[in-house]
Parts: structure tokens; sequence; C-alpha cells
């Protein structure tokens, strides 16, 4: 074992609970959503941005602290403003504006509006709609002082880019300043991504205890399922579940496959508290682990292990992507087709933050490691019987001293359940 994984990995990292209280400081929601505009206005101030103009669910959740339920995301159809000199507006699906102007009191209470582009072209441009939002955007940003300058958007639909532009607007990209603010995570952000990784840590006991002959693939993501929203997630994004002759090459899609005395099964579960988000593969063996399978562990958690050891502030990307193996080593015909085996990528709000850590792009674009990330590992190796794998994630916080773990269900060997 290195030093980053020692034989009982612990963390000194919290996992707070569901519910503030008044008798034990948790998570502070307020100096929580005074972080995250403070840090949005940062990145606005270092860029040559007026104004950020977001319909990315995870950064209008960061702008506005809002939130109208999973069913919304990503579907461009409400979005939020900040400029250089005012505080964040939110045009919002119908009623859900109203909802703002009473429970969300961070808010200034003419600043929620409804707002409708077309969903998504369901009604068509020649509505008006997107017309009509863009021209209620571009009167903000003169009202406010910065319709001269350009405007960063995240992304949104051809008609409502193309009515931004016949407002006279000069957009540019707006999702680079928004990772740059999101990048470092607050206390409180830690704490939330703490408490995601805890309810996995349960849910990674049930299936230790269910993983048997008989159950199937898709049985073990029902339970999860259950199981995470019975514990408080506000949000089951996926959970794979890959066993068998499925695992290589990872197919990341569960099936209704069987499970079968002997196979190697690893499992990914990705599920939000609070809006923030957790990716965290473990790898079980079902009765009986071949050598094959250990080997293959082993492989796993080696490469792991190395990559936790170097994460410090002040290292690059590059340097923890070229600790793992070339594509080729590993039966892949290109970086671009083993992206997402060997590895890394931040969390937050949003699945995929910075830094991104992988040989298809860290070595020749390589991002400091800094105090206050928080990113998962991921590592994988096949099996020399052909059809099994190997695949391990630890999330880590990134400290002064180097990783802290967030995911703590045992991984220094490979797990068996209901032993022969």
């Amino acid at each position: 074992m290195t030093a980053a994984q020692p034989e009982f990995a612990q963390t000194s990292v919290p996992a707070p609970g569901i519910t503030t209280v008044d008798w034990e400081e948790r998570v502070d929601h307020d100096r929580l959503r005074a972080h995250r505009l403070s840090r949005a206005r940062a990145a606005l101030e270092d860029s040559d941005l007026g104004a950020l103009l977001v319909f990315e669910s995870s950064n209008v959740r960061y702008l506005s602290s809002t939130h109208i339920g999973t069913w919304g995301y990503n579907k461009t159809e409400r979005w939020a403003l900040l400029t250089r000199t005012g505080e964040p507006w939110i045009w919002d699906f119908g009623s859900a504006a109203t909802n703002h102007r009473l429970y969300s009191p961070w808010l200034d209470p003419d600043q929620s509006r409804g707002g409708n582009t077309g969903l998504q072209g369901a009604i068509h441009p020649d509505s008006g709609l997107p017309t009509a939002a863009a021209g209620e955007i571009a009167a903000v940003l003169r009202d406010e002082g910065v319709a001269d300058m350009p405007v960063g958007v995240d992304v949104t639909e051809l008609p409502f880019l193309r009515a931004l532009e016949a407002e006279g607007l000069d957009v540019r990209d707006g999702q680079q300043v928004m990772l740059d603010a999101r990048e470092i995570k607050n206390v409180d952000e830690i704490l939330l991504l703490s408490q995601a990784a805890a309810m996995v840590d349960g849910v990674y006991h049930d299936i230790y205890e269910a993983l048997k002959p008989g159950i199937r693939e898709s049985d073990i993501v029902a339970m999860a399922t259950k199981r995470l929203y019975e514990m408080g997630s506000d949000q089951v994004e996926a959970i794979n579940a890959i066993a068998g002759e499925r695992c290589s090459p990872h197919p990341h899609v569960f099936s209704d496959r069987l499970i079968r005395p002997g196979d190697q099964a690893y499992f990914d579960i990705i599920h939000a508290f609070n809006g923030y988000r957790t990716c965290y593969y473990r790898t079980f063996a079902v009765g009986r682990a071949t050598q094959a399978h250990r080997d293959a562990y082993s492989k796993t958690r080696e490469l792991i292990d190395a990559a936790i050891e170097m994460v410090k502030p002040g290292v690059g990307t590059d340097q923890i992507a070229r600790l793992w193996p070339d594509a080729t080593e590993f039966g892949f015909s290109s970086e671009m087709e083993a992206f997402g085996l060997q590895f890394g990528h931040g969390l937050g709000l949003g699945l995929h933050e910075r830094p991104v850590i992988s040989k298809l792009n860290s070595l020749e674009n390589p991002v400091e490691i800094r105090e206050g990330m928080v990113f998962a590992l991921e590592t994988f190796w096949p099996a020399s019987d052909g059809r099994s794998a190997a695949r391990i994630e630890e999330e880590v916080v990134v400290t002064s001293d180097g990783a802290e773990l967030l995911t703590l269900f045992p991984a220094e060997d490979l797990v068996v359940t209901n032993a022969y």
C-alpha cells in the first residue's frame, strides 16, 4: 500500500448529515451562496466580458442558487444573467419565477422573471419568443452599463443566438469563465460533496450484500436508486452496473444481464446531494475470484494509488497523466477511444468540472492543481481472461498537504461477495 491508500482508508472531511441544525455547525447555505457569487464575480472581472448569460443547469444554480427539479436539466428553458455591475437575474419556467420571489430572498424580486425562448424549438422561432427574450436581456445589459462589452454565453440554441446578435451584442464563450469560477470549492461545497459520497458508501454496502447469482444488473440499479432517494439524494443521474463479459470493453451502460457465479462486476454511482455530485466506482467478484480478476484489480489499484500520491498543489495534470499507461498498453488503438478509463475530472454542481486529467488532453494542455479543488480519479485494467476487468474510482479534496479521500468503501483489495 502507498501512503495515499493506507491499509484502512480514512478521511478528516466530515459528512455532516442532510439537515441543518442549531446545535452543530454544518453547511452554511448563506456562506455557500456568497462564495459562489463572489467566485463568479471575480472570474467575470478577470475576463474581457461584461456579463455572463448561462443556460446550463449547474451554471444557473451556481449564479442564482435556484433549482426546479431534475426534469428541467439542460433543456435551455431557464437562464441566469450576471453583469459586472449588478445582482443576479433569473428567467425561469412559468410559475417557478413567482416561487423564487416568495422563497428565495437572496434574489431581487424584480429580477426573478418568467422566460421562454421556445422550448428547444417546440414553439417555432416565428413565435417571436427568442427575439423577445434577447430584447429583454439586451435592455438589462444597457441599464447596467455593459451592453458595449462582450457577453459570455455557455450553451444556447441557434435562433436565440441569432436574436442576441441582432440586438448588436458581441457573444463570446462564457463557459470557460464559469469553469474558472467553479474550480475552487469552499468548506460548504466540500461538506456537501462529502455527504454525497457518504451516501454512496452506504449503497455499496447494500450492493455487497445483494450481489449474488440470479440478480440482474438492472436489479442493482433499481435497488441503489431507491436507496439513494431514501437517503436524501436529489438526483440519481446514472448507475453503471457492468458484469462478466460486459466488463471489457466498458460499455458505460447497465443491462438486464443475470449475475453468474465467478463474475467480476463493477459499478459507478452518479448522484447529487443538494446539487453536488458523486462519481464513484467499485469492483467486486461474485462468489469467488480468479487469479486473472485479482491481477487486473491489483494493476488498477496500483495505477490509482500512484495518481493519488502525486496530488498536491502546484503539480500539473500532465504529471499525473504520465503515470498512466498509453491506450495501446491496455487494448485500445488511441487515447480518444480509451478516454475516460485512465481519467480524472473535477466534481461539484457538475459531473465534469476542472481539472480534466487524461493523456488525451493533459500532456499538451496541463492544468495546475490547486488547494480547494475536488476531483475524481478513475482507473481501469482488463483481465487476462479477455472478458473481465477492474475499475476503481476515488474522489479527493486537494489540501495543502496532498489528497484527502472522500470515498471510503473498502477498495484496498478485491472484495468478494457471498463467497463460496
